[in-house]
């Protein structure tokens, strides 16, 4: 979400509004403004479930006295928003909530705080999805909520209009002719990363390299990758079928450049709300695998830019990839370069003409002149 609220935030500002940002306090400086957006840091952590630690009283005394037209909450189940459901009915301002998936909505711990969120919904002036199929707007549709409208993910076309190392292959001793599949996903635990490797090991193809970038989290997934591709470039079966892992961890723009470089996204991800790497894949030209996590599936209807991997799921909603099926499954696009170029094509046409943070924007600023001119009619229920 810091992505999607960066993006939306800085071109606002281009447009002439004024943005804050609230948010957790950095271990580094940081400055009070980033391109125009005031940025408000509060030294608090933790979420309605877990419980809520620090300057409480400070972020609510900031939301309650300034004078701000809108309020605008993205995600739930974190603190900056779960102070924010105590006090709706004191605050001033139109309020706006993006949920972004309640991911935790199956998860017994938080049984309580959707009960309570069945009257929290209500007390917005709007609430925006970014899907028309997943399990928060569906809750929404549950507990009869009316004041619902779309707005989709994208992908920034200041960042994908062209890549800025045309040799970030080399950098990285990739080779050139190598078949190139790329992840993009923090070390969580929940990114598929397992999975995604042992696609790559089982399936029968040679001549091709897996990047997976991700930055390291704390309690995840960082030294069983590390180890697992270890393992996975000394096995002499992998060596002869010219197969290899790079473990990367990279700066954005050099992430935008494999983007760029990469034959294909695979993306096994275990729970997501509407993958912004799925878009970043249609703005690069990249056709993409993905589990039928969050709204990938709906993505995919949208653009006909990627293709499904067979997908189970467990009691709490996750979504895990069918290894072996899969894995035939990268065969086959491997070996069907017609077919990547149809599917980048289509992906990249999508994505230019609805999908760029700019059209983005657009939506969000619309949005908010019709909340302020409190013109609903053509915002809610039939916008589904």
């Amino acid at each position: 979400m810091q992505e999607v609220v960066r993006q939306i935030s800085e071109k606002l500002v281009k447009k002439g509004h004024e943005v804050t940002v609230a948010t957790s306090k950095c271990k580094f400086i940081r400055p009070n403004k980033i391109n125009g957006v005031t940025i408000k840091e509060f030294s608090i952590h933790g979420n309605w479930v877990n419980g809520i630690f620090g300057d409480i009283d400070q972020y609510k005394n900031f939301l309650l006295s300034e004078n701000f037209d809108i309020i605008t909450c993205f995600a739930a189940q974190q603190w900056a928003t779960d102070i924010i459901l105590q006090i709706l009915k004191e605050i001033k301002g139109k309020k706006v909530f993006v949920p972004t998936g309640f991911s935790a909505l199956y998860d017994p711990k938080y049984s309580d705080y959707f009960e309570k969120m069945k009257i929290w919904l209500h007390e917005f002036d709007q609430v925006v999805f970014l899907s028309n199929s997943y399990r928060d707007i569906n809750f929404a549709r549950s507990i009869d909520l009316h004041n619902i409208i779309i707005i989709p993910n994208g992908a920034s076309e200041i960042e994908f209009t062209c890549p800025k190392n045309n040799k970030i292959r080399s950098k990285y001793h990739i080779p050139e002719n190598s078949f190139l599949i790329l992840h993009v996903g923090s070390h969580t635990g929940l990114k598929g990363h397992k999975e995604a490797i042992s696609i790559f090991s089982h399936a029968n193809i040679k001549n091709a390299v897996f990047v997976l970038v991700g930055n390291k989290v704390r309690g995840g997934c960082t030294l069983q990758c590390a180890l697992r591709s270890l393992l996975f470039n000394f096995n002499p079966l992998h060596r002869i079928r010219n197969k290899r892992i790079y473990n990367l961890h990279l700066s954005r723009e050099e992430i935008v450049d494999l983007f760029h470089a990469a034959d294909l996204f695979l993306f096994p991800s275990n729970v997501e709300c509407s993958p912004i790497v799925l878009f970043e894949s249609m703005a690069s030209k990249t056709p993409f695998l993905t589990t039928d996590v969050g709204n990938s599936a709906e993505i995919i209807d949208w653009c006909d830019g990627g293709i499904l991997l067979p997908t189970f799921f467990n009691k709490k909603g996750y979504s895990f990839a069918d290894i072996k099926k899969s894995a035939i499954l990268l065969k086959e696009i491997w070996e069907n370069s017609e077919k990547r170029e149809k599917l980048k094509e289509n992906g990249y046409t999508a994505w230019k003409k609805h999908f760029t943070w700019e059209e983005i924007a657009n939506q969000y600023e619309k949005l908010y002149q019709n909340i302020l001119n409190s013109n609903y009619s053509s915002l809610s229920g039939d916008n589904e």
